[in-house]
């Protein structure tokens, strides 16, 4: 009951504008995950950037189980398994981004696509996450079941290989 596991994975593109940019960061995703990403909508207003209220700003993809392992391999490999500390929160989650999606391997560089980046936030926790989120009799999660970020780095290193920078 106290092992860690990726929960899920959230990747998303955010290009700050509806339309053809939008539609091409949607192929990217999909090229790279294999699922349909689901478009991201803007929360408010701001007249100062020119964005409206459910305005479509970006697009992401949620991805749980064995194709989100797969996927976080994939994703550490284009970063050489080389991870910031600063990049765990005190939730014990990682984010990171990736620059470029060429960099994934099997991918290649389309002059109509152009080069989109991503960000990868990676959710960690352990058995009874769910307690969270359930519908019926829904609690908070105590101290102690949550990962700590000493807990997610040892966890990170012994499972992905994954070497911490500081």
């Amino acid at each position: 009951m106290r092992a860690l596991r990726v929960q899920k994975i959230v990747v998303n593109i955010g290009v700050g504008e509806a339309g053809d940019r939008r539609t091409k960061a949607e192929k990217v995703l999909s090229m790279i995950t294999k699922q349909k990403p689901v478009a991201t909508r803007a929360k408010s207003t701001n007249r100062d950037l020119g964005i409206r209220e459910g305005q479509e700003l970006g697009t992401k993809v949620t991805l749980r189980g064995e194709t989100a392992i797969d996927f976080l391999k994939r994703a550490l490999a284009t970063r050489e398994s080389r991870m910031d500390s600063l990049s765990i929160d005190k939730m014990g989650n990682l984010a990171f981004g990736v620059p470029d999606y060429t960099d994934f391997p099997g991918m290649k560089y389309d002059p109509q696509i152009g080069i989109y980046g991503m960000d990868v936030c990676v959710e960690i926790g352990r058995a009874g996450w769910r307690v969270r989120h359930r519908t019926r009799a829904a609690r908070s999660l105590g101290k102690h079941n949550r990962p700590s970020p000493a807990e997610t780095r040892r966890f990170l290193t012994e499972e992905f290989g994954v070497v911490f920078v500081d």
